[in-house]
C-alpha cells in the first residue's frame, strides 16, 4: 500500500501539533514521572531515617497512590469528553504540584498516605488523557512515534529524578535546616506548576472544538485536522453516552485490551526496584557497596536504555506496520531477566552477581509495549472515539486496582532483593501475551464476517457521530453532501467495536 504524501499545509499542521501538543505532554509527563517516582529515591536518601519508616510503608505509599488513581481514572476520562482538555488536564497538573511541594512538610508515615493519595487522585487524568488526545490528532501513520515518543518521558522523568537526587544530595542538603529529599519535592512542586499554567494555551483540545486560547491554531487547522480524520476512516470526537458504555462492554476489545496492558505492564515491574537492589548490596567487609548517590544515578543506564527502545520500538511499528508482532517480541525478551532473576533470588551463590546487574538492565528494553497497545486500539476502533476513550481508562484503571495490593504481596520491600514470588509471577504474566493474540484472531475473524449486521450497525451509530452537540446540526449527512466536503467534513462512518473496516465503507 503507498503511503499518503501529506500537502506543505498538512506538514505544518503536524510541526505545530508536535511543537505544542506534544512538547507540553513529554515536558508534562516527565514532571509527573518526577513527582510520582521521587517517593523511591526519597526513601534511599534520607526519607527513611527522618520518618522513622519501617517494613513496607515505602509499598504503602505506593498502594494509597494507586488506589486514587485507580479511583479517579475512568471517571477522569469521562469528564474529558465533556470538560475542555485545556482546563482539564492542566489544572489538575497544577493541583497535583502542590500536593508535591506539600510532602516536603511532612513529618510522618500518615502524613504522606494522605498526601499521596490525593496525588493519584490528581495524576490519574494525565497519562491515558494525553493517549487519548493523540488517538483524535494523529493519523495511523503518525500515531505509534508520538505514543512513544511521550511514553519514553516516563524513563526520562526517572533518569532526571536520579541525577536530580544526586545533585540535590551533594549541594542542597542541610539549606535553610531542610534535608536533600525534602528539597527534592519543592523543587519539583515548582516546576510543575510553571509547566501546567502553559498547558492552558497548548493543548488544542479536539478538531470539532478548539481552544480559543491556542494562539497558535486557526480555523483553517481545525478544517485540515477534521479533513484528516475522514481520511483516516476516524469519527470525530463526541461526548461519553450511556449508548456508548453500553456498546464498549458488550465488545470483546475491552477485555482483550485490559488483560494485555495488565500482564505486560505487571510482568516487566521488577525493573522499579533496581535502586533497593542496589542499596542492599555490601562489600566482603559488611559496608555498603554503594553510595547514596551511586544508588541514585546508576539506574540512569537502565532509564536511557528504556528510552532508546522505546523510541525503536515505535518507529519500528510505524514504518513496518505492525504492532502485535513487536509486542510478542518485548514478552520474550522480558521473560530473559525474570528466568535469570528467579534463580539469583532462590539461590544467590548459583548465579554471578554480575547476571543480576546484567538482567535489571536487560529488563529495561522490553519496556516500549504500552504505546504500541494503544496505538493498536486505535486501529482496531477507528471509528468509534468513545469507545476508546473508555478502553484506556478501564486497562490503566485495572492496572493500578491490581497493582494497588500485588506490589505489596508480590514485591514487599522488607524482601528486597531476594523476592520470594516477585520475579516468578512477572514471567507467569509474560508468558500470556502469546495466547491473547491467538485468542483476538480468533474474535477478530468472528466479528468481522456478519456484514449485513454491521451495515445495520454502522448507520444507527453514524447517526449519532455527526449529530452535533448543541443539535444544531442533527440532520443525517449522505453521499449527496460529498460535494459540501469542504464545508463540513463528513465522519468516518463507524462500524461495531473490533470489526475491520471494509473496502470502501
Amino acid at each position: 500500500m503507498a503511503r499518503f504524501q501529506r500537502s506543505p499545509e498538512e506538514r505544518s499542521l503536524v510541526q505545530r501539533l508536535d511543537i505544542f501538543l506534544l512538547t507540553f505532554g513529554c515536558i508534562s509527563q516527565v514532571i509527573k514521572y518526577l513527582d510520582q517516582s521521587n517517593i523511591s529515591n526519597a526513601y534511599v536518601s534520607g526519607m527513611k531515617e527522618d520518618l522513622h519508616l519501617v517494613g513496607n510503608e515505602l509499598n504503602y505509599f505506593t498502594t494509597y497512590f494507586n488506589v486514587a488513581y485507580c479511583i479517579m481514572l475512568i471517571p477522569s476520562q469521562i469528564i474529558l469528553t465533556y470538560v475542555r482538555p485545556s482546563l482539564w488536564l492542566p489544572g489538575l497538573e497544577l493541583a497535583w504540584g502542590v500536593m508535591t511541594g506539600l510532602i516536603a512538610m511532612t513529618h510522618n508515615a500518615k502524613q504522606v498516605y494522605a498526601l499521596r493519595a490525593f496525588l493519584g487522585l490528581c495524576e490519574s487524568s494525565a497519562w491515558p488523557g494525553m493517549m487519548t488526545l493523540f488517538m483524535h490528532w494523529y493519523t495511523p501513520e503518525e500515531l505509534g512515534k508520538r505514543m512513544g515518543f511521550y511514553h519514553s518521558c516516563q524513563a526520562i522523568g526517572s533518569m532526571i529524578s536520579g541525577a536530580l537526587q544526586a545533585a540535590i544530595t551533594n549541594t542542597l542538603s542541610g539549606t535553610s535546616g531542610l534535608a536533600g529529599w525534602r528539597w527534592l519535592f519543592i523543587i519539583n512542586a515548582i516546576m510543575t506548576v510553571v509547566w501546567g499554567f502553559l498547558g492552558f494555551f497548548m493543548i488544542p483540545d479536539l478538531p470539532n472544538r478548539p481552544n480559543p486560547w491556542a494562539w497558535w491554531f486557526s480555523k483553517s487547522h481545525a478544517n485540515l485536522s477534521m479533513a484528516r480524520l475522514a481520511r483516516a476512516n476516524r469519527a470525530e470526537p463526541k461526548k461519553m453516552t450511556w449508548a456508548g458504555i453500553k456498546r464498549t462492554f458488550a465488545s470483546w476489545v475491552v477485555y482483550f485490551i485490559a488483560v494485555l496492558y495488565i500482564a505486560t505492564v505487571l510482568g516487566t515491574y521488577g525493573y522499579t526496584y533496581f535502586n533497593l537492589f542496589l542499596k542492599s548490596l555490601k562489600n566482603p567487609d559488611g559496608t555498603k557497596r554503594w553510595t547514596t548517590s551511586q544508588v541514585n544515578v546508576i539506574p540512569i543506564g537502565g532509564s536511557a536504555i528504556q528510552v532508546a527502545f522505546v523510541w525503536i520500538w515505535a518507529i519500528a511499528s510505524d514504518f513496518l506496520r505492525t504492532r502485535w508482532t513487536l509486542i510478542v517480541l518485548q514478552a520474550v525478551i522480558g521473560i530473559v531477566p525474570c528466568i535469570v532473576m528467579s534463580i539469583w533470588t532462590s539461590h544467590p551463590n548459583s548465579v554471578a552477581l554480575s547476571a543480576a546487574y546484567s538482567s535489571y538492565f536487560i529488563s529495561y528494553i522490553g519496556l516500549g509495549t504500552a504505546p504500541l497497545i494503544f496505538a493498536w486500539l486505535s486501529d482496531l476502533i477507528p471509528q468509534d472515539p468513545e469507545a476508546r476513550s473508555l478502553i484506556v481508562g478501564v486497562a490503566v484503571a485495572g492496572y493500578y486496582a491490581i497493582s494497588a495490593w500485588s506490589q505489596i504481596l508480590v514485591w514487599p520491600a522488607k524482601q528486597a532483593p531476594y523476592y520470594k514470588y516477585g520475579w516468578q509471577s512477572a514471567l507467569a504474566l509474560l508468558v500470556r501475551p502469546h495466547s491473547l493474540f491467538h485468542l483476538a484472531r480468533i474474535f477478530q475473524r468472528l466479528t468481522t464476517e456478519p456484514r449485513p449486521k454491521r451495515l445495520e450497525f454502522a448507520a444507527v451509530i453514524n447517526g449519532e457521530v455527526v449529530a452535533d452537540d448543541e443539535g444544531a446540526h442533527a440532520k443525517a449527512i449522505d453521499s449527496d453532501n460529498e460535494g459540501e466536503s469542504s464545508k463540513k467534513v463528513r465522519p468516518a462512518a463507524v462500524t461495531p467495536i473490533g470489526e475491520a473496516p471494509q473496502p470502501g465503507s
